[in-house]
């Protein structure tokens, strides 16, 4: 290597954190703007929209709120409710379904129990998954709630993708993998692989598009999520 290219080699290495970090700014600015953009710019009116279903947005994740029973489905047939979390309530009015990286949602119970390297190996490799369920008596309010209302056909659509995303025994049946945060909840074991590319919000999103709930184009974040809730056709 003569002088001459030495020195733009060298000249193009001092310069390559500042490429780099352009490069890391225009894919968060791109981020941003399809967090804004939703899947639908016209809403598709359709009759007989009489089930109600809620977003929970935890700040960080978000989860699907369904009732436990109505003249749809019943989610007694799918597993067992009396045995989702560790307190005495026998039945519960609606459940909470999210899905997450299995380390990261059993292992940090809240902001303060972050650790780098949980979040990393969430992030940047391909880890296996869990399904939190939680049951509540009456829709929480804790926290950012949003609700909708979705036709007999849209709620089906969902419930389908909510059972797909379990794994199931070699007998059908669900696997419970521990106890959940608060005495109402548990941890299932799920299908699917967690990753920076499918997070917990994209399963959520994932879901709303089988109901016909428009969704951002980028929904990797439970705010932008519950945005176009609020700001599409259907809301209550």
């Amino acid at each position: 290597m003569n002088h001459t290219h030495s020195s733009v080699f060298i000249r193009l290495l001092y310069r390559l954190p500042c490429y780099i970090l352009r490069l890391v700014l225009f894919s968060f600015i791109l981020l941003a703007i399809k967090a804004f953009i939703p899947i639908k710019w016209h809403c598709y009116s359709q009759s007989n929209r009489d089930i109600k279903i809620c977003v929970y947005n935890t700040g960080i994740h978000s989860n699907i709120i369904v009732p436990t029973t109505n003249n749809i489905f019943d989610w007694h047939k799918f597993f067992s409710i009396s045995k989702i979390g560790i307190d005495t309530a026998p039945n519960y009015n609606y459940l909470s379904f999210g899905w997450g990286d299995k380390d990261f949602y059993m292992l940090t119970p809240s902001l303060s129990d972050l650790k780098f390297s949980t979040t990393f190996k969430a992030l940047f490799l391909p880890t296996p998954s869990v399904m939190y369920v939680k049951g509540y008596q009456v829709i929480p309010t804790d926290l950012e709630v949003k609700c909708v209302r979705v036709s007999k056909n849209d709620y089906l659509r969902l419930t389908d993708y909510i059972q797909d995303s379990f794994q199931l025994d070699t007998k059908g049946r669900t696997v419970r993998l521990g106890n959940g945060h608060t005495v109402n909840a548990g941890f299932y074991a799920a299908v699917g692989s967690y990753s920076i590319l499918r997070n917990c919000n994209s399963w959520t999103a994932s879901g709303l598009r089988r109901a016909n709930i428009n969704t951002p184009v980028w929904d990797g974040l439970s705010s932008a999520i519950i945005f176009h809730l609020r700001n599409s056709c259907d809301f209550e």
